[in-house]
């Protein structure tokens, strides 16, 4: 039966009509056409590649949640055991380190086993380690369950963001700035999460709610999972070290311009409340509202940021991001009032977060399918590493006496000198730049696509519902 299906849908093929749009072949298929295409593929018990999008856009939400939930949570929690917010500046960062712990791992792990199942693993780890931080009755306890929920975000976006490059290879920008909205929703709403909580109860609360959300999560990602034909892009990354020796020009670029940024913009916003209390004599509660607006600025970045990136090189992009955010801190330690200090957190927080879309889409559409996850969990490993002493170096010290002002404008000067190196190194035409996508032929698509999708089972996804359908060839 198969077999005389994949007759039937050859010669419908062979009166397909192709066009090129682009760089793209397109084929144009009829109604009864696209009918064949069904027969064969049954479409109608397939979870498309969207619907599956979808599960990770929910997922992610809660994964980056596990992260940001410490930075609101500080204060109360700082009340709560009776020490100063600073101090706590090592719970925030246990978070961010346990975030970086497993990413060479994951990379290892992702050598052996399919991205699906890694990504499954990561939400039955957050479900254990939020309620293991629910039941904290000590500073100690707290910071080993915020180590043990990073960890599963490490695992989850090693996992994941190649795998959503490889769902949408002619949109990797705006796959992965759409991706990284759904976890900036997480990031703008966890402050307000916080806030809420305290009026019905305690801090415990939001890491229990987190648990049970994330269990239905896990359940209905393992689902979409099972239901979809995925891309075999990584079957043939099988060596990190390989990948390592073979991509380090690459990888280091994407180190320099995050990891040095990345550690000011993480000993900022996880005691961002704490610096407007003590350097500006704004209150607790609106400095949770401004962190929330600063967050909130990041949703249209990873949009609007992660198009920008499939549109314009990604070099000068980067260097002109960077130095943008460099400037809007330098501006947030000179200016007072509460006005003045709520604009300068949004354009602050749209840049930063313009800047991670932009990285990835660099360094994921620059890998080769042979190497990009092994590749990326080296980079992001290295990256959330330094990432990951950002608050703790700035809590400490503050508790030393040293001014929030002064050790801010100090980190940004880092930034700056780096953004000057990185120019220099780009006008020597000395870095590495986008490579793009491996693509399919573009050349007789109609029977490129019944030949792919035989073999492979990668289907096409872009078809819409036109008189006659439009269907995709690239984006099997």
């Amino acid at each position: 039966m198969a077999t005389r299906a994949a007759v039937v849908v050859w010669r419908e093929l062979t009166a397909v009509e192709t066009s090129s749009v682009g760089s793209a072949s397109v084929c144009r298929v009829s109604a009864g056409q696209f009918e064949s295409f069904k027969l064969l593929r049954g479409v109608n018990t397939v979870v498309t590649r969207r619907e599956l999008f979808g599960s990770l856009c929910a997922m992610v939400f809660l994964i980056n949640l596990a992260r940001i939930v410490f930075a609101p949570v500080i204060q109360p929690a700082a009340a709560d055991f009776g020490v100063s917010a600073a101090s706590l500046g090592a719970v925030t960062s246990a978070a961010w380190f346990g975030s970086a712990a497993p990413r060479i791992p994951t990379g290892y792990l992702l050598t052996r086993f399919s991205r699906s199942r890694v990504i499954g693993v990561t939400g039955l780890l957050l479900v254990g380690s939020a309620t293991f931080t629910a039941a904290s009755q000590s500073v100690s306890h707290l910071i080993v369950g915020a180590f043990s929920m990073g960890l599963s975000s490490g695992i989850y976006f090693i996992a994941a963001n190649p795998l959503v490059s490889e769902l949408f290879p002619e949109r990797v920008g705006t796959a992965l700035g759409i991706h990284g909205g759904a976890s900036q929703v997480a990031a703008i709403g966890a402050p307000l999460v916080v806030s809420g909580v305290l009026l019905i109860g305690n801090w415990r609360v939001t890491f229990l709610l987190i648990a049970v959300v994330a269990a239905i999560s896990t359940v209905a990602l393992a689902w979409a999972a099972r239901q979809t034909v995925l891309p075999d892009a990584g079957t043939a990354d099988r060596s990190l070290i390989t990948a390592g020796r073979a991509q380090w020009p690459t990888i280091l670029t994407g180190i320099a311009f995050l990891g040095v940024t990345g550690f000011l913009w993480n000993g900022l916003f996880n005691l961002y409340g704490d610096y407007l209390t003590i350097a500006k004599g704004i209150d607790a509660g609106t400095g949770r509202l401004l962190l929330s607006v600063t967050f909130a600025a990041g949703l249209p970045a990873f949009i609007f940021g992660g198009r920008l990136a499939d549109s314009v090189p990604n070099i000068p992009l980067l260097l002109a991001v960077t130095g943008g955010f460099a400037v809007s801190v330098l501006t947030l330690t000179a200016v007072s009032g509460l006005y003045a200090i709520a604009a300068v957190s949004i354009v602050m927080g749209y840049l930063v977060h313009t800047l991670f879309p932009v990285v990835d889409t660099f360094l994921l559409s620059s890998l080769p399918d042979r190497h990009r996850a092994s590749a990326y969990s080296l980079y992001s490993a290295t990256t959330l590493s330094i990432q990951a002493l950002g608050s703790g170096t700035v809590g400490v010290l503050v508790t030393q006496g040293v001014g929030y002002t002064t050790i801010y404008r100090a980190m940004t000067v880092g930034v700056v000198a780096v953004i000057v190196v990185m120019f220099a190194l780009h006008r020597g035409n000395r870095l590495p730049t986008e490579s793009g996508m491996e693509q399919a032929p573009n050349t007789d698509a109609a029977r490129w696509v019944l030949t792919r999708s035989l073999k492979n089972q990668i289907w096409p996804q872009q078809i819409t519902t036109q008189p006659r359908l439009r269907l995709d060839a690239e984006n099997g």
